[in-house]
This record gives structure tokens, sequence and C-alpha cells, in this order.
């Protein structure tokens, strides 16, 4: 297997290969090559001694173990050099520009983490009583009061733990108000610029999936839509801004073909860090609309998460959100866990969690809406719109941007393949980024366009920022143009080479083996 399939360090043969100058340890100066930590194994136990275990009768019926556990035997210094090296070969977003398409990854400001560490919301309990929680409580009950405020909505749910939670909680709301005027449809409408799991979401509640096309523009066919009501038309998902970064102009005429036909409509909201404090979805029609907590609120996600995804309802939908939700009777705050006679919750779908919602995610957002205030929020969205339009007429003479005769776009640009020498991909020039020292972009996604490239810079990236990752992007862009097979091998200078990441999907290696052993099962 070639070393760049294969994925391992880049070792003297190789770098040979590459014209750099070779290394014994396979070391680029403070850049340590380093070994899986069970190849550090150096059978001496651990870095802490334990006495012996006392001779005891077993319980365990004959199901002791009888051979090592395998785990690696370091001291603590081994450890700690071992995981402290890994971390330098993570890129983070303290070390640079995140470009990510539709995520958002921007800086996440200190404060709100010092905010999120304060003992009375990190080390509370969800079965704590009430009254030992009220600080906590009118946290959420404030949050939620911005996010209506904010979205010109009626009501919000916080529970919601995602996005995607947040879309399942929004159509089983609509599901609900649908049942309760007996009203039995069963085709949710999906523009082909939505999001990928707003099909899925739709599909896991039970409704049958229909798409609409785009048009030349980028944006929702409106007379496809319009063509398609129907009496079997629950609801349609649409993303604004959209998935390739723009704005669907036509929001409210969609809104009220949609609502004339008997329907509802459901805004992915994710991309809303693009419009905060300057376009109110409900103001557009929208009956229900998740709110991205780690995306808009700058809490951190990634790797798993955490997450957040708040629900904001219209007054129609209200009466049919989910339980638990923060109500303030007096000076006292409760958490309502059963329905209530009033206009809210009245007729509950259920509860969608276990718990009401991610108490880390909330003190975090609440901390970046108060630190900026109404203008630092407007701000925010009007800075992620320039960096996106700047990046776009910075590359469109070298990269093809599929919409960029159309207008701005919002907070994101995206380009595609177009003009790539043969046998050179959109792959191959993310690759390439990477020996630039930055994260890729966003690839192939949207999928209406070929070989997209989705870059999102964010607001909180400087001009010096920006300019440096315009000169990488089209340093490569050239490249790829020029037909230029290097890049086929990239990255040739980071920590592990380009992997057959077919393969590693289709069959990934997840226990270690002693060479002995992975030679005898060979």
């Amino acid at each position: 297997m070639s070393m760049n399939r294969e994925g391992r360090p880049t070792k003297p043969d190789s770098a040979g290969e590459a014209g750099e100058a070779q290394t014994w340890t396979g070391n680029r100066a403070l850049m340590l090559e380093e070994p899986l930590i069970f190849e550090m194994d150096e059978d001496i136990g651990t870095g802490v001694d334990f006495d012996e275990a006392p001779k005891v009768a077993s319980r365990l019926g004959g199901l002791e173990r009888n051979r090592p556990i395998g785990i690696p035997g370091l001291s603590e210094p081994q450890a700690v050099r071992h995981y402290t090296r890994l971390s330098r070969q993570n890129y983070a977003i303290d070390l640079g520009l995140f470009p990510l398409g539709s995520c958002t990854m921007k800086h996440n400001p200190r404060l709100n983490e010092r905010m999120a560490r304060l003992p009375g919301f990190a080390d509370i309990h969800p079965l704590q009583p009430v009254d030992t929680v009220q600080g906590a409580l009118e946290l959420i009950a404030e949050l939620g009061g911005w996010l209506v405020k904010l979205t010109g909505m009626h009501s919000v749910a916080m529970s919601p733990k995602a996005g995607a939670h947040g879309e399942l909680c929004g159509l089983l709301a609509i599901r609900a108000a649908l049942e309760a005027r007996g009203d039995a449809r069963e085709v949710i409408l999906v523009p082909e610029s939505a999001h990928g799991t707003n099909p899925a979401t739709a599909a896991f509640v039970g409704y049958r999936v229909e798409s609409i096309p785009a048009n030349e523009r980028g944006r929702v066919d409106l007379d496809a839509l319009k063509g398609r009501l129907g009496p079997d038309v629950a609801a349609v998902m649409i993303t604004n801004p959209n998935t390739c970064g723009l704005f669907e102009p036509d929001m409210i005429a969609i809104s009220e073909a949609v609502h004339a036909a008997g329907g509802l409509v459901y805004c992915d909201g994710a991309n809303f860090n693009a419009i905060v404090g300057r376009v109110r979805p409900g103001d557009l029609g929208i009956d229900a609309m998740h709110i991205n907590l780690h995306k808009t609120f700058s809490t951190p996600h990634g790797g798993g998460g955490p997450g957040s995804g708040p629900v904001v309802f219209s007054e129609a939908l209200t009466p049919f959100a989910p339980l638990p939700f923060v109500e303030q009777q007096g000076d006292h705050f409760v958490l309502v866990e059963e329905e209530t006679a009033g206009e809210h919750h009245a007729s509950s779908f259920g509860r969608m969690t276990a718990f009401h919602g991610q108490m880390g995610m909330f003190t975090r957002a609440l901390s970046y809406i108060l630190s900026h205030g109404a203008d630092g929020l407007r701000q925010v969205s009007g800075d992620a719109v320039l960096n996106a339009n700047y990046i776009l007429r910075s590359l469109e003479d070298v990269l093809e941007a599929p919409f960029g005769e159309s207008g701005p776009c919002m907070h994101e640009a995206l380009f595609s393949d177009k003009g790539f020498a043969e046998g050179l991909s959109t792959l191959d020039l993310a690759k390439g980024l990477i020996d630039e020292g930055f994260h890729p972009m966003t690839m192939y996604f949207p999928l209406v366009v070929h070989g997209a490239m989705l870059v999102e810079p964010t607001e909180t990236e400087s001009k010096a920022a920006l300019d440096q990752f315009i000169g990488a992007l089209r340093s490569v862009a050239e490249r790829a143009k020029a037909g230029d097979e290097s890049l086929k091998a990239a990255p040739v200078h980071a920590p592990r080479r380009r992997l057959d990441e077919t393969q590693a999907a289709r069959k990934p290696v997840l226990v270690w083996k002693p060479p002995v052993q992975a030679e005898a099962a060979e």
C-alpha cells in the first residue's frame, strides 16, 4: 500500500520523494511525530503504584479475566506528553479561520466560558428542588424571552438539544396541530436548497417527502411550489438563508401560499447568524423555527456536541409546543411539566427529552446576547455577510461562483470546481489547503452545485485573516486550474498523508493489535 493511501507519517523515504530534508525521527522541528499510545507501551506498569489486591473468594462465576487488560504502561510524563503532542496536531478556532459553510464555526468569547463555569450554573443537578435553582430557571426564561423577541415569534421551547432535534420538535407540533383539526395530511415539501437533515426529519415523523426545485438564481422556484400545494401537503420545510448562502426574497409569498392551502411553514434556522437583529422570521409568516445556539450565539460545537436547538413557535402552534417549559409566577419561577388550560401548551404533544435542556449552552448564549446588545447583534450579522461577500468577490475571477451574478450572498460564499484541469477535483483543492495551514471548507454541499465549495468566514475574522485565507485559496485554485498533479498527493506537510477515505469508511480498523498479532492475522 502506498504512503499516500496508508495515511502514515511522512518518514525519511517519502520525505525524500517530496524533495524535503530528511530526519531520522520523522519529526519536523516542533511538529513531533507521535506514535499510537499502544506503540509506546514499555511494560513498566503505570505511573501509579497499587498495593497487591488481597486474595478473596471470587463471585464472578468463572468469568474472571484470564489475560492482561491491554492498557499500555506509561509513566505520568509519557502520558502527559502524548496527549499534549496530539493536541498540537488538532486544528482549532484558536489557531485559525474555520471556513466550514453552514456550520458557523466562530470564536467563542471567553466571557461566555467564565459564566458557564459559575458554580450556580455548572454544578446544579436536573433533579434538584425547584426552589434551589431559581437563578438557573430565571436565566432560561430570560434567554427564551430574547429568542422570542429576536425572531418576532409567539413562544419558545427550550428543551431540544440540537438543530435536528429542533426540527423534530417543530414537525411534531405541526403534526399535533393538524391532528387536532382532524386534518390527515401526509406530505412535506422540502426545497433542493434545504439542509440535508430536513427530509430525514420529515420521514422520521412519518411524512412522505417531496422535493421542490430551485430556480436559476438558487432560490425556491415559487411557481413549482405553488403548483404542488394541495390538501395533502402538511408543511414546507425551508432553510432561509438557504444552503447556497442566499436569502429567499419570496419568503412572505411562500408562507402566504402555504397557509392558503391549509399547510404550515417550518424554517430551518441554522443560518440565523446571517440575519439576526435584522430580519424577524415571525414577520415572514414562519410557524416554527429552530435556532442553533451553538451557531448563532457562539457556543462551542463540533465533535459530537454539545449543542442546543430551541424552537420558536407562532401563535397557532404555541398550544402544541413540548413540555416542560419555564413560567414566572409572581417572583417565583416554576418548571411546568403538565399541560395547562391557558394558551401555552394546552395541547402539548408531550416531552422531547428527559430533562429541560442544555444549561451550559443557555448560559453561554445569554452571555453572548447581553454582552453584544441589540446594536452588537445587528453588527454580527452585518459583518458576517460583509466577510462572505468579500471572499466571494475576491475569488470569483479564479473560482466559478454559480450564483455570483444573482447578487450578493449572505453569510457564506459558494464556489464550484468548474474550470479545474482534468483529473483534479474539489477534494484535491481541499487537501492542498491543508498544506497551506487552513482547515478545508465544506465540500460537495449543497448537492445542487457540482464540486461545491461552501465557505463561511463568520464575523469574527479580521480583514487580515481573510486576506491570508483568500491568498492561500487562490494559490491552490490556480494550481488546480493549471493541472498541477502534485495536488493529487496533498497534503504533504500534514502529520498524516491522504487517507483512502472510502476504505477507511468501509473497513475501519477499530482495534490496535501488536505487530506480531497483526502479521499472524494477515
